[in-house]
């Protein structure tokens, strides 16, 4: 009993640390940059003018979407990495 509740203090840490933790990606060879902390919450959107065209906006649509996915993917794998270490000692399969 004493693990696990130093394991769900070690989780609360863990999930301070996480919303600290930003994670920048970019797409469109830098035209669009997100950046999104540990806790998958999009924390700026950076759109450079010089490399967009108000022509082709589907084109910048699909970058910010790709950056996204990205930023998310890349941020949910931090967090998984992270919470292995704590995971045993919960007893909570997939954490």
């Amino acid at each position: 009993m004493l693990e696990k509740a130093k394991a769900l203090i070690e989780l609360k840490k863990l999930q301070s640390q996480l919303a600290k933790e930003v994670v920048e990606v970019e797409a469109g060879d830098g035209a669009v940059r997100v950046q999104i902390t540990g806790e998958q919450k999009i924390k700026k959107v950076t759109i450079d003018p010089e490399q967009v065209s108000s022509e082709n906006t589907e084109r910048l649509e699909r970058w910010i979407e790709s950056a996204i996915t990205q930023a998310i993917t890349k941020s949910q794998q931090i967090a998984a990495e992270k919470m292995k270490s704590i995971s045993g000692s919960l007893g909570i399969p997939g954490l």
